[in-house]
């Protein structure tokens, strides 16, 4: 029997991150394939960081310098592609490493137990990816991933007979060596990827069975939604996809009018399986607001999940406010400029689409009637 049948994803992610003493012997000793333990367990993992920066930065943009920037949904996806397929190449680069490496410090060679150690040791940063979903938390992911560097130092003696005295050096040297490597596959994956896409597109341990991970500013994560992800997340990786909704479909959805605003003009585009846009172009006088539905079909399994973080921020000045709060477990955001007039009101509709009106009103009350005049009931029967 493997670890796969006797261990499901998310208590197997649990029990590596919290008690890694205890089970990187039962690891160790499982029968299991390289392909089981990538298509059964890394991948759903794998997933979520970038899913999660893709909802991020299409609801919040993408924070720079002086100034925040919003991917187009084609662009979008095609960053959320790149960063996956890094992390799945990340994940055999660095297993080929370790398998290499592993007689050198007086450990065994073994592909199988190689790619056990780093896959289950690459969980607690897989996990935290979700905090990308708030681009200001996403440094975050990055503290979890040092976490994991620490979970390889555990696992190199159990997993790879590495002696304990040289596990230390055995875990400098792999580190070293993944990042050089990366880096060229880096190069090599990013230039396919967009060539693609331009073609197309704490944790707390309790005695129960409950983990959570606390996020700065409250909230957190709720293991029975990420649950529920990672079961849609392994039959994406099986190749079983949620029906895409028609790009037409969306835009009938658009209202021809809302309040003082009337449609100027309307489009939408389709993603293949990966999902679809549609948008229009309100006015009232010289005031223009656009509304945008994005459909992000299969990977809304992520999307919904995030809903339950409950994540409460605020920032406020003089010039305006910026604000994400969880209502009723449905992510909003809003953004309001007093200088310009200007802001932004998104809700999450259904676990699948972002509805979003963006441009220059009276209030953010305008903004928040166009979005509540898209019609959610009829949103999620699209869905279904």
């Amino acid at each position: 029997m493997t670890g796969f049948e006797t261990a499901g994803l998310i208590e197997r992610a649990k029990a590596i991150t919290l008690r890694p003493d205890e089970t990187w012997p039962r690891i160790a000793a499982e029968r299991s394939s390289p392909g089981e333990i990538i298509t059964r367990y890394a991948l759903p993992l794998i997933a979520i960081g970038p899913v999660a920066a893709f909802v991020g930065g299409q609801l919040f943009g993408i924070s720079m310098i002086f100034a925040t920037y919003r991917p187009g949904l084609m662009t979008g996806l095609g960053m959320a592609v790149t960063a996956f397929v890094m992390g799945l190449v990340s994940l055999i680069v660095l297993a080929l490493i370790t398998d290499w490496l592993a007689p050198r410090f007086d450990g065994q060679s073994s592909r199988t137990q190689a790619f056990k150690l780093v896959a289950y040791s690459m969980t607690p940063g897989w996990i935290a990816g979700v905090l990308g979903f708030i681009p200001s938390l996403g440094i975050l992911a990055m503290l979890a991933a040092f976490y994991g560097i620490y979970l390889f130092y555990k696992g190199a003696n159990p997993v790879m007979k590495v002696p304990g005295g040289r596990a230390a050096g055995f875990t400098a040297v792999t580190v070293i060596g993944a990042i050089l490597l990366n880096w060229l596959a880096a190069l090599l994956v990013t230039s396919f990827t967009t060539a693609v896409s331009n073609s197309a597109y704490s944790a707390s341990n309790a005695a129960g069975d409950t983990v959570e991970v606390t996020l700065p500013g409250g909230g957190t994560l709720d293991p029975a939604k990420m649950e529920d992800a990672a079961r849609q997340l392994e039959g994406l990786a099986s190749g079983e996809r949620p029906k895409p909704v028609d790009a037409s479909a969306l835009q009938a959805v658009l209202p021809a009018s809302a309040g003082s605003f009337t449609r100027d003009k309307v489009q939408s585009s389709g993603g293949g399986g990966m999902g679809a846009l549609a948008q229009a172009t309100y006015r009232k006088g010289d005031r223009e607001v656009r509304v945008q539905i994005i459909d992000i079909a299969g990977l809304g399994a992520v999307a919904g999940a995030i809903g339950g973080l409950g994540v409460e921020q605020n920032r406020e000045d003089a010039n305006g406010y910026e604000r994400i709060r969880t209502v009723n477990g449905v992510i909003q955001t809003e953004k309001w400029d007093k200088r310009t007039s200007t802001g932004t009101f998104g809700v999450q509709v259904a676990n699948r689409f972002m509805v979003q009106a963006e441009g220059d009103a009276d209030s953010i009350d305008d903004l928040k009637a166009l979005v509540g005049a898209v019609d959610q009931a009829r949103l999620a029967a699209l869905a279904r």
